[in-house]
Formats: structure tokens, C-alpha cells, sequence
């Protein structure tokens, strides 16, 4: 194995923050009436009726036919805005791949508490698309709330689903109203096509949405040089009480010793780029304690027995066990040979999970052939499956699943399936355990794998074609920008907590190495500006898992997040000591306050733009880079830099 390296590069401030060295999109706060919201380009973001969250975001998708989206460029852009109302108008076009759309947008909004946005666009060439037009996001706090919707067959009374809707819960609506929890009441009326819900839970984001063109409407669609697209949203907001928080100040994250849980076992994949670890990378994720290596292998294809041994000596190496997801031919080709290779290998084999090829869920047929195979093998492992993609397929497919043949069931996690930006990947994490709690109603207690989590999805379950090759300069479909940043070690923070609060066994995050991910590769033979590192460096997420490690005998504390878009947190615990990662997921710098019950004495660690190229180069002198940090009244506060992350050490006495 080779040890080639490369000497630290000094980043850009805001490519250590969040991978590019591109400013964020302006955030601009404004009014209608009693309407408050930030206005972010062409998105209306966090629409409340006082201290109500009505939409969480409103926006217009141009998505081609494999549901990627074509982001906007402004040609032009107008804003007027008073203390009572504002008007935006803009020239947006989204061009990319075979799509080229161009339109105008306004979002208006006036003092009696009304907000209109416009949309009225044309195809300037012919392109096949998935859809085109707004979309409205409902805030996940809705969960059970009363709505009445308008139809073309007339009025219909529901509700936000509570457990995740597999199905959408409204069809063809024209408007939908419902009351918030301050006594005042919300309406939005749509235009320009009929509409319908989906519970957007079930991909993680924290919300419903509302979006034109119903999906029984076959797709794609072709677009014609010259067609049109024209809608229209209305939202209204009346009566409710109570004036609007105050956000000065620092934030408030409380965590609670007395109701300690037990820490899910936590691994890693494989890396999908093939190479083999250096003994270097092999020693720096040995102090990561992975519970087990997570392997995919295509049964169907050659070379699955050698990425298997590789795998295992690997997994051997870290003293780890092997997690493996089977893809089986359709009547289970190829699961009787994998058996009969496990049998030969001698590393624990942590689960192993049967598909067919070209399904994503687990069919009985693939599962008896699965369980048949490993019993005579004598293979002590679990055997299951679920689906190769998100949630949404393991929730949809809940009425057909094999259950009763299997003992542990998974689903995978990425944040980026309808938005990309960074405010959009932090809103997912409060949707995260949402999806383990829906998933345990129809599982029971089986066991519950959840993962690979990865801030890109490793592959288009969705897709109606192939999809494009990278662009010269650009990065492939799976590989994030943000995987060596600080925004990805808080965007890792939350989730451990979500999840791991959550009623899961096991997560699975990331690679090992390489693009995706938590050491970069050492023999690094590709080069790409867009993805900035350097041979062998030690990314930011590496130093939180290595944080959660060395609690590996502890437990995981439940934690209350003041304001979980600006600051996210993680609690461990073992007899008197706790461990609490705080991390901001802002571009600007925030106080935030832990208040821990007991607390007497603290250190503090700080992983930052100030520390960030010490950390990915000298990993062992960072760890032990600690300082006092106050505590008063059983209260720290500790202020973090843009995107910083602080581990805190606190003692606690009864």
C-alpha cells in the first residue's frame, strides 16, 4: 500500500465553510401585513403569520426528465420594498442539459396580508421535462392539522398526515386553508393547472408540498419551442396572536443526562473508487471504531467475489464487521455463491441485505432464496433488505414487503433530492426521525439499518433515462462539493442526533476515503477544482465521528434545539462526563448557550476557518487542542465562527 501525500493547501474562507469559493444568494427579510418572510432571489423563504410557520419555502422547479432540477440564472432583478409590502420582479432562465427555459417572476406582498407570486415562461427549444411551475412548501409542523381544499369537484376536508403519507394526501386542489396554532388562518390559492400534495417527509425534507401537474399525468413531457407556461400563487394570512420572537441573543441548546439511550452502532461504506488503504488511513479510521464496512455487490456482474475479499480484508483490518447489500439476479441468481464465499471469510458479517436486479425493494422470492442460502451456509448474520433508495420506496412497498422473512430491514438517507442549497440540507434534519418513526409502524422491532447516508444519493433511483456525463471541470452526480467542509461536519452533527435519538440500530455514513469520503485518498489520481483537497487530508466530518467514538461505551442524550437552522447539537454521556458538538450552520458567527444541568467544569475544542487546514493535516496535535471554557449556573456560551463546530468536555456533579 502506498503512503503518498501532499503538503496542506490554504482554502479560501468560504470554501472551507461550504465547499465553493461563491457567495450565498442575499437573504432579504420583508412584510406583508402580518406576514413576515425572507426573500432569497426567486424563493419566498419562511412565510409565519406572527410566530407561525405557513410555508416554508415557496419556489419555481424546472426539472428534466430525470427529475434533476435546472437551476435559475437572473437576467434580470427588481425589488421594492416598504415596511408593510414589497414587490420583487425578475427574468429568470434555466438552462442545462436539453433545457432551456425562460420566464419572468413576481412576488408581491401587501399590507392586508396577501402574497401573489407569477410566473409566465416559454421553451426556447423542444426538451423533455418532469415538470415545470411552482411549488409550495408546507412546514412539517402542520403534522395533523385540519385542511380544507377546494377541487373542480368541490370542497374537501382532510388532514396533514401524521405517520408519512406513502400516497399523496390531496388531489386536484385549486386552493387549500387550514388554522395555525396562534388561532389565525392560512390560505393558498393556486393557478394555471390543477395541483396536488406529497409528503415530502418520505425523502426527508421537512415539509408537504404542493405542486402543478398531477403525477397519474404520464411523464416526460414534451416541450415544444414556443410552448408557455403561465400560474399563479396566492397566500393569505389572517387574526392569530402573539408578537414574534425575538432572534437576538445567543441560542439555546439544552441537553438532558437523565434520559441517556444507547448509542447506535455507526460505520462506514466502502469506498466506492476501488483503491486500497494506506496503512496510514487504515490507522486514522481505526481511532473512528467503525462498527462495521458497508459493501454493495452486483451479484449479477464479474468481479463481485474480488471487491468482496477486498472488502473483508479491509473490514479485517479496521476490527470491524461486514455489512453487505446483495443484488441477486430475479429469481435470486448468485445469493448461493455469495453464501458459500462468506463461509470462506473470516471477519464477522454484521447483515446481510438480498435485492433484485432492477428492483429497489426486497421481493419474497429473492428473500426465501436469501434466508435459505445463509442457514446453509451457517452464516451468522441477520438476513433482510427493504429498498436500495429512499424512505419512499420502503414506505410505498410496506403492504408487500416479505416481513415476516426478515429479521432487519434498511433504507438509505440523502438530504438532496429536490433542494441543493445549504439551508435546504439543514431543514432535512428534523425530518430524519420522522422517517424511522413512520418506518417502525409497519417494521415493529425488527432491526432497523439505516444507510448509506450520503449528502448525494450514490445513484438516480428515479431516473427515465441515463443520466449525462459530467461536464469537463464538473464533478460526478454522487460527489458533493461540501463533502471536506465544515458545513458537512454540522450537516453530520444533527443527523447523529436525529437519528440517533431516533429508535435505530445501526447508521451508516459516508466512505472511507476518496470524494465521498472521510479522508481523501492519498494516491488522489483525479484532480478536479471543484472538489478542494489534497492527498490524503483529513476532512472536517472525520474529527466528529472521532468524537463520537471515543464515547463509544456511553450513551446518546437527548438535546433541545433553540433554533435548529442556525445552530444544530450532539449529546453524549458516560458516568460524569458529557460530550456536546454544537455547530453552526450559518455564514455568519453565533453565541450559542448549552445549558446542562449539573455542569461544573468545561473544555472546549473549536474546529473552524482558523483550524480547519491544523485539522485535515496534523489530526492527532488538533484533537488535543483544548481550552477552558466558563461555566456559569450550569450554562456555557461559546461563540462559533461561521460554520464552526465546538466540542465541549463537561463535568457534572448530582
Amino acid at each position: 500500500m502506498g503512503e503518498q501525500g501532499a503538503a496542506p493547501v490554504e482554502f479560501p474562507q468560504r470554501v472551507m465553510w461550504y465547499g465553493k469559493d461563491e457567495a450565498l444568494p442575499e437573504r432579504v427579510a420583508v412584510r406583508a401585513g402580518p406576514l413576515t418572510a425572507i426573500l432569497e432571489g426567486g424563493d419566498l423563504r419562511y412565510v409565519k403569520l406572527g410566530n407561525d410557520p405557513v410555508v416554508l419555502r415557496l419556489y419555481a422547479a424546472i426539472r428534466d426528465r430525470n427529475w434533476n432540477t435546472i437551476e435559475p440564472r437572473f437576467t434580470s432583478y427588481d425589488l421594492d420594498r416598504g415596511e408593510n409590502g414589497f414587490t420583487v420582479r425578475f427574468v429568470a432562465e434555466n438552462v442545462g442539459g436539453d433545457v432551456d427555459f425562460e420566464w419572468e417572476g413576481e412576488i408581491s406582498g401587501t399590507p392586508d396580508g396577501v402574497i401573489t407570486a407569477m410566473m409566465d415562461g416559454v421553451a426556447r427549444r423542444d426538451f423533455l421535462r418532469n415538470r415545470i411551475g411552482w411549488c409550495v412548501l408546507h412546514p412539517m409542523e402542520v403534522a395533523g392539522a385540519r385542511a380544507t381544499t377546494e377541487t373542480p369537484e368541490g370542497r374537501v376536508d382532510g388532514v396533514f398526515p401524521d405517520l408519512i403519507s406513502p400516497h399523496q394526501p390531496f388531489f386536484d386542489m385549486q386552493s387549500i386553508s387550514h388554522g395555525t396554532p396562534g388561532g389565525g388562518e392560512a390560505a393558498i390559492r393556486f393557478e394555471g393547472d390543477l395541483w396536488e400534495m406529497e409528503d415530502q417527509r418520505n425523502w426527508t425534507d421537512a415539509s408537504y408540498k404542493t405542486y402543478s401537474t398531477p403525477l397519474r399525468i404520464p411523464y416526460p413531457v414534451q416541450m415544444r419551442k414556443g410552448d408557455r407556461v403561465r400560474q399563479t400563487v396566492t397566500i393569505r394570512g389572517a387574526g392569530g396572536t402573539g408578537a414574534v420572537e425575538d432572534s437576538a441573543g445567543p441560542v439555546l441548546v439544552s441537553a438532558d443526562p437523565s434520559s441517556p439511550k444507547p448509542l447506535p452502532a455507526i460505520g462506514l461504506g466502502v469506498a466506492s473508487h476501488g483503491a486500497l488503504l494506506a496503512d496510514t488511513d487504515v490507522e486514522l479510521l481505526r481511532e473512528l471504531n467503525p462498527a462495521h464496512l458497508y459493501v454493495s455487490l452486483d451479484l449479477t456482474r464479474e468481479g463481485w467475489r474480488d471487491a468482496l475479499r477486498q472488502a473483508a480484508e479491509q473490514t479485517g483490518a479496521l476490527d470491524a464487521a461486514l455489512a453487505i447489500e446483495a443484488i441477486a439476479g430475479a429469481d435470486g441468481a448468485g445469493l448461493r455463491e455469495l453464501a458459500g464465499e462468506l463461509a470462506g471469510l473470516d471477519v464477522p458479517i454484521d447483515r446481510v441485505l438480498a435485492f433484485a436486479e432492477g428492483k429497489l425493494d426486497t421481493t419474497g422470492a429473492v428473500m426465501a432464496v436469501a434466508n435459505e442460502a445463509i442457514e446453509a451456509g451457517e452464516i451468522d448474520a441477520p438476513v433482510g433488505g427493504g429498498t436500495r433508495g429512499y424512505f419512499t420506496e420502503l414506505n410505498r412497498a410496506a403492504q408487500t414487503l416479505p416481513l415476516s422473512l426478515m429479521e432487519v430491514v434498511g433504507y438509505t438517507i440523502t438530504p438532496q433530492v429536490h433542494a441543493f442549497d445549504n439551508a435546504s440540507l439543514t431543514e432535512t434534519l428534523a425530518a430524519q426521525p420522522e422517517t424511522v418513526r413512520s418506518a417502525r409502524a409497519f417494521i415493529g422491532d425488527r432491526k432497523l439499518a439505516v444507510g448509506p447516508i450520503t449528502l448525494k444519493p450514490p445513484f438516480n433511483p428515479n431516473a427515465t433515462g441515463p443520466d449525462p456525463k459530467p461536464e469537463p471541470g464538473e464533478l460526478p452526480a454522487a460527489v458533493d462539493a461540501r463533502q471536506p467542509s465544515l458545513f458537512a461536519a454540522g450537516w453530520l452533527i444533527g443527523s447523529l442526533n436525529a437519528l440517533g435519538n431516533a429508535d435505530v440500530d445501526t447508521l451508516t455514513y459516508f466512505e472511507t476515503t476518496g470524494w465521498r469520503g472521510v479522508i481523501e485518498r492519498r494516491d488522489h489520481p483525479l484532480r478536479v477544482e471543484a472538489f478542494h483537497s489534497w492527498p490524503g487530508m483529513v476532512f472536517p466530518i472525520y474529527h466528529v465521528l472521532a468524537d463520537v467514538a471515543e464515547f463509544r461505551a456511553g450513551s446518546i442524550l437527548p438535546v433541545e434545539l433553540g433554533d435548529g437552522l442556525r445552530v444544530q447539537a450532539l449529546a453524549l454521556g458516560v458516568e460524569d462526563r458529557v460530550r456536546v458538538l454544537l455547530a453552526n450552520m450559518t455564514d455568519e458567527s453565533v453565541d450559542a448557550t448549552l445549558r446542562l444541568s449539573g455542569a461544573v467544569e468545561a473544555l472546549v475544542r473549536r474546529l473552524d476557518d482558523r483550524s480547519y487546514t491544523i485539522a485535515a493535516s496534523e489530526p492527532a496535535a488538533f484533537r488535543g487542542s483544548k481550552e477552558p471554557a466558563p461555566v456559569e449556573n450550569g450554562a456555557v456560551t461559546v461563540n462559533l465562527r461561521p460554520y464552526a463546530v465546538a466540542t465541549l468536555d463537561v463535568r457534572i456533579e448530582p
